[in-house]
């Protein structure tokens, strides 16, 4: 027989549970006990028989938020074999265990430590068991249990958003959507009101409602006017607890903007306008502004402006600005004061984009009338065409009138107006043209078959205001005469057989004419009379402007004539007629059978004998190459670096020259004369540098001199002075050390020239002062003194 054991589980449940400050193992108390009991059982014999649990239920339930002071009681675990007498130990393992849930390993109270919160955890997964305080060995198989946290109403419901932005067309229907506010609630929505969200308006109203299930806010009010009020922000409200008294709420804020239409039509501020335009305002020119107001924006405030009628539909025009909205008003045609100074205009202003809903606001167009005033201004002369092309035939006199330009002064004052012709368009001078009439007339001669077609400028001026001229372009065609005779297209030089046939055609001529022909050239070909009956050759006249050349007899001898000049008369057909003698040239050769040249006297200007034309050629490269090579090499040698007479030891670079000898102090007069210094006046210009090989030899420059108390320095920086601006001076570096050491010496000048001539009162006791290097010095000159004394 299977002996069971039970386990109870003892839950207070349903309202908050006072407590005190008693160890676990006891209870806290305080409410009414209802228990729920859970039993479980197990086999105390055999550990290896299969247990039966036995539970009354298996989940517990408590509340969130506990605000009380002492630990939460939340069950009991006892044991069917716990006989009281702490053989028993209960130990409680899951979510939680021994952190937020604790159990009293002696009577098996639960106990919660700290608040549980439903939204962060609804549900905890624990499992219980107790074992043998001795042996440590389990008495009940472990059981598992489910601990729920009740939800309560502790939190309010949150929008998903903080701030909404939306928009809608103004003018806008009553109930039409504006947009769809929501809000949650993180409690359970399983357990009571506690997350049922209900919505509210609390700011808006009356242009705005809200649905209170479903958060969605429509328009309230009919033909809200953005041009009235753009902007509307609207509170909406989210209460929990079905909106009942004491639920939770939030709040969020809707923007919403009324986005425009074309309800307003284009109105012009005033009816009408007046403008002032000179008379000589370029085509195209703006004349002035007009603009028609609209309380619409973005392309519903788009207007387009026309001309509808006026005397001025054609003299002007309209545009629209795009970005200011204006009309511009432009000059189509050019002003006239003379002939009209006012212009009226209707000027129409229309919306491009039109709302057929809102037509029945009225026509969405406007209209306004425009006044323009021409004023005048003094013109320039006008000519009474705007180019002029005359004709003239090239053999015209000179000072020949070729045709009159006339040019006006526009305004009413008719002032006198002069002529000039524009010299940049006739360089040559070859027109001219009368200040006073405009009439041109040649200077020079003219030639078509030079140039056929003269453009110039003719410059009308008033002249009261010259600044006030026009310009107007002359085309001037030169017209052919017949004054230029026909010549030979080439010149022609041709041979005979001395085996030659009569009527023999040996050549064909054609002829050219520089003049033009409106029917086309008309050449006729005969013999020079000199020539036409005791010569050798005839010619025929093919009447196509060619002609042939042929031979009058059967045989020809080179060796009694070699060349014949046959004179050719050419005559052309129109008038005048123009002809010309044009000589062919005709030699006699010796042929083959077949009438190929083999040779004439001619050879030597076909051939030439002597040298060949390449040897010739290589002859002249020959000659080019030596002219080359000498000019090089002069050239060489005059470039080649000039060696110095003096060569020194030591590294030369420019031309530095290093002298290492110390001289022979003041009696050494040949080496170095410090008193040249002193007096420049005996210095010997003549001499040349001993450095450099002289090249040229220049004159002598004859410097001023210096004064007699001139200082070394001074008389140095003369010298340099000199010497930079000598242009004879040779182009090279030189460098000159001068031992001068200047005033301001602490050891005083050592030059003997300011010594007197007898040492007798020279004291040099003060050379010992100077120091070791001096000490030779002064036992020199201290042996000296001693010796005079003795």
């Amino acid at each position: 027989m299977r002996t069971y054991h039970c386990f109870w589980l003892l839950f207070w449940a349903g309202q908050p549970h006072q407590s005190f400050l008693t160890p676990l193992s006891k209870r806290t108390s305080g409410f009414p006990e209802k228990e729920k009991v859970l039993v479980l059982s197990g086999n105390s014999r055999q550990d290896l028989h299969r247990s039966k649990r036995s539970w009354m239920w298996n989940q517990f339930f408590l509340l969130e938020e506990y605000t009380g002071t002492d630990y939460q009681y939340v069950g009991k675990l006892h044991s069917d074999q716990d006989k009281g007498d702490g053989s028993l130990k209960y130990i409680l393992s899951g979510d939680g265990a021994g952190d937020l849930f604790i159990i009293n390993e002696n009577t098996g109270d639960i106990q919660a430590t700290k608040r549980l919160d439903r939204e962060e955890k609804p549900v905890y997964i624990l499992r219980a068991q107790a074992i043998n305080r001795r042996t440590g060995r389990p008495v009940e198989p472990e059981s598992e249990f489910i601990i729920k946290i009740h939800d309560i109403n502790d939190n309010e419901p949150m929008f998903t958003k903080d701030v909404y932005n939306a928009s809608i067309p103004e003018m806008s229907d009553v109930g039409t959507f504006v947009v769809q506010v929501t809000a949650t609630d993180a409690d359970d929505p399983t357990y009571g009101n506690s997350a049922k969200v209900v919505y509210s308006i609390l700011q808006g109203q009356p242009y705005f409602s809200v649905e209170s299930e479903t958060g969605i806010i429509k328009t309230a009010l009919l033909n809200m006017d953005r041009e009235n009020r753009e902007q509307y922000q609207v509170v909406i409200q989210a209460k929990d607890m079905g909106g009942q008294m004491g639920g939770l709420s939030g709040t969020t804020t809707v923007n919403i903007t009324l986005t425009d239409v074309n309800d307003n039509p284009p109105r012009f501020p005033q009816s009408t306008y007046q403008f002032r335009a000179p008379e000589s305002t370029p085509l195209d020119s703006p004349v002035g502004r007009i603009k028609a107001n609209d309380a619409d924006v973005d392309e519903n405030a788009e207007i387009e402006y026309s001309i509808t009628e006026g005397d001025g539909y054609d003299m002007f025009g309209i545009t629209t600005d795009k970005d200011t909205q204006e009309g511009i008003i432009t000059v189509k045609k050019a002003l006239d004061f003379e002939s009209k100074n006012l212009y009226i205009l209707k000027v129409e202003a229309t919306n491009t984009h039109v709302d057929p809903r809102f037509l029945y606001l009225g026509p969405f167009k406007d209209s306004a009338t425009v006044r323009i005033q021409v004023e005048d201004v003094d013109e320039p002369p006008m000519f009474s065409r705007p180019a002029y092309i005359m004709e003239v035939k090239e053999d015209v006199p000179l000072n020949s009138v070729i045709g009159t330009v006339t040019a006006q002064d526009p305004d009413a004052a008719k002032n006198p107006v002069k002529y000039s012709v524009d010299r940049h368009t006739d360089m040559d001078r070859v027109f001219n043209i009368n200040s006073g009439n405009g009439s041109i007339f040649t200077s020079k001669p003219l030639d078509r078959e030079t140039l056929l077609w003269h453009n110039i400028t003719v410059i009308a001026a008033e002249i009261n205001n010259p600044k006030q001229s026009s310009r107007v372009p002359v085309f001037i065609k030169v017209l052919d005469v017949n004054d230029n005779a026909p010549e030979f297209a080439m010149f022609y030089e041709t041979f005979v057989c001395e085996n030659a046939k009569a009527e023999q055609l040996i050549q064909t001529l054609s002829a050219v004419d520089k003049d033009d022909s409106y029917n086309g050239h008309q050449f006729s070909f005969s013999l020079a009379p000199e020539a036409a009956s005791s010569s050798n050759f005839t010619l025929q006249d093919n009447r196509d402007n060619t002609a042939g050349i042929f031979t009058r007899k059967t045989r020809y001898n080179r060796h009694e004539t070699s060349t014949y000049f046959l004179p050719v008369v050419i005559s052309d057909s129109d008038y005048p007629i123009q002809s010309s003698t044009e000589t062919v040239t005709i030699r006699v050769c010796a042929c083959d059978h077949r009438g190929k040249m083999l040779s004439c006297n001619a050879e030597a200007l076909i051939h030439p004998t002597g040298l060949s034309t390449g040897a010739l050629i290589a002859i002249l490269l020959c000659i080019i190459i030596l002219l080359v090579t000498v000019v090089l090499f002069a050239a060489l040698r005059r470039q080649r670096k000039k060696e110095p007479l003096i060569i020194s030891k030591e590294d030369i670079r420019d031309n530095i020259v290093s002298y290492n000898d110390e001289g022979g102090g003041e009696e050494d007069t040949q080496a170095f004369d410090i008193g040249t210094l002193r007096n420049p006046e005996a210095i010997d210009d003549n001499k040349l540098r001993r450095d450099i090989v002289p090249e040229t030899l220049f004159l002598p420059r004859r410097t001023a001199a210096a004064r007699d108390n001139t200082d070394v320095r001074d008389f140095i920086n003369q010298r340099l002075k000199e010497n930079d601006t000598d242009p004879t001076a040779p182009p090279y570096d030189s460098l000159a050390t001068y031992a001068y050491e200047g005033n301001g010496s602490v050891a005083e000048s050592l030059s003997s020239l300011e010594s007197v001539t007898t040492d007798g009162d020279q004291d040099y006791d003060y050379l010992s002062d100077w120091g070791p290097r001096f000490k030779k010095l002064a036992d020199m000159y201290g042996s000296m003194d001693s010796d005079k004394d003795s």
